[in-house]
């Protein structure tokens, strides 16, 4: 008889060990509070974001955190005045990809990617 299981021999359980890992990345960090990722986080000062950042200097729909194949990326959305990644303003309108510790600044809010 066989002992392995789905963890141990299938796509699936390969993607759920993944997904399982405790230094995965899964939440961000603002105002003290977690922020559970999903496949795509909107921020900005509009509230129809998902995160709302109450800044005069965050635009209505500032930036966005989305998902892609295992990794998560940071794109700002032709903001005013920017997006910031670890003190340094990203390119408009381009996908960076983040890591676990990464400060994300818009306007004077942080956000702490973990």
């Amino acid at each position: 008889m066989d002992d392995s299981t789905i963890m141990e021999s299938s796509p699936v359980g390969e993607h759920i060990q993944a997904i399982s890992d405790p230094k995965a990345v899964s939440y961000l960090m603002f105002n003290k509070q977690k922020i559970q990722l999903v496949a795509k986080i909107t921020l900005g000062r509009e509230s129809d974001n998902s995160v709302v950042i109450e800044n005069k200097l965050a635009s209505r729909h500032h930036a966005l955190i989305q998902k892609i194949k295992d990794d998560y990326y940071l794109k700002d959305e032709n903001s005013t005045n920017g997006t910031l990644l670890n003190g340094k303003r990203i390119p408009a309108d381009k996908y960076v990809k983040l890591s676990r510790g990464d400060k994300i600044t818009i306007g004077s809010a942080n956000l702490v990617f973990g």
